[in-house]
């Protein structure tokens, strides 16, 4: 088989693995701008014509669809900059220094992230009911920032041990001490992966449905995934509104994404070593 060949079957293959994962997507921003009646039709309009808004209209003005913005932004940032905050210490910690139980740390981070979500629900719902957080928005950002801390350690420690230590070194040579020369020298060599990592914390915390559904118990309360759920009743499913409530949910994470992702990309090649 010729390099060329070979080269075009490549392009093929990545074009119609695009295809694969792009086309529910069009077809949920499509549906989302069809008339009803086009969408629970038989034969399938690929494009949408008459175009209609009232979808995204019914959508937003449904009760306390404000409320879910806020408490969905709220949860979501908390949870991210607090993961950040602390795993960047702990990334340091377990990058440079060598201290008793070290190994076991990073064996129980690992053990963590591999932990499934649903088989931690009810311990977490016992302590938070002992702790009188249940319907509280800060034990969302409790959950979801121990949801996100393992990757985020485990991502910013490659990018603490990618960093020489002659630059630290340096830098405390030339006056510094250890803080002024992480914040200095280390911190902003980290961009990559703070991105990389919060963007991780970010849709892990946003897409987030069975812990706000399950925690939170008054509708002002709830986050846009539960939002979701509502499209749903013992009526049927109002599939117009449910892609055009899916569509404002997913176009923020969307476009952010697709913004930075050379930088997401080249944050998570770069994290990727050996330690």
């Amino acid at each position: 088989m010729s390099r060329q060949l070979r080269k075009t079957l490549v392009n093929l293959a990545g074009v119609g693995t695009l295809l694969v994962f792009a086309f529910p997507v069009y077809w949920m921003f499509a549906t989302a701008f069809k008339p009803s009646g086009d969408i629970l039709s038989y034969t399938p309009r690929f494009l949408p014509w008459p175009i209609t808004l009232q979808h995204f209209k019914d959508a937003v003005a449904r009760p306390h669809f404000l409320d879910y913005v806020r408490n969905s932004l709220l949860v979501t940032l908390g949870a991210v900059v607090l993961s950040l905050a602390i795993a960047t210490l702990a990334a340091l910690a377990v990058g440079r220094f060598n201290f008793r139980g070290r190994k076991a740390y990073l064996l129980l981070v690992m053990i963590v992230q591999m932990a499934p979500f649903e088989a931690l629900l009810i311990p977490f719902f016992l302590t938070l009911r002992q702790l009188d957080l249940l319907n509280r928005l800060p034990a969302l950002i409790l959950i979801y920032f121990i949801f996100t801390m393992p990757f985020t350690i485990w991502t910013l420690r490659g990018f603490v041990m990618a960093v020489p230590r002659e630059l630290e070194e340096a830098a405390m040579v030339d006056g510094c001490s250890r803080l002024q020369a992480f914040m200095r020298v280390v911190f902003p060599l980290l961009a990559p992966g703070l991105v990389a990592t919060s963007i991780f914390a970010f849709v892990t915390a946003w897409n987030e449905y069975l812990y706000a559904f399950v925690f939170m118990r008054d509708a002002d309360k709830f986050t846009l995934p539960v939002w979701l759920g509502t499209f749903k009743t013992a009526f049927g499913t109002d599939w117009g509104g449910t892609m055009a409530a899916s569509a404002l949910f997913t176009l923020p994470v969307l476009v952010f994404f697709l913004a930075i992702q050379r930088r997401l990309a080249s944050g998570l090649a770069a994290g990727a070593v050996k330690g």
